[in-house]
């Protein structure tokens, strides 16, 4: 399963937003740099959808806020 997120990165509280009809909103405290704040967003989404983090793959938005995440079904 593949889902759409948008990630606001230095947020001061973390967590995911459900919005309907559009992508995830998934805040996470990490930085915007170094990939600090992917490996947050991957870790945030895996326990959301209770799927470990291994599983979890980044598929398009390496360097944007609006990211493609592929999960398994």
């Amino acid at each position: 399963m593949r889902i759409r997120v948008t990630v606001r990165p230095g947020s001061r509280t973390e967590g995911i937003e459900e919005r309907p009809g559009g992508p995830l909103l998934v805040k996470v405290r990490a930085p915007a740099r170094d990939g600090l704040a992917n490996e947050a967003v991957i870790i945030a989404v895996a326990r959301h959808y209770r799927v470990p983090k291994s599983r979890v793959r980044l598929v398009r938005g390496h360097t944007g806020r609006d990211k493609v995440l592929d999960l398994p079904d």
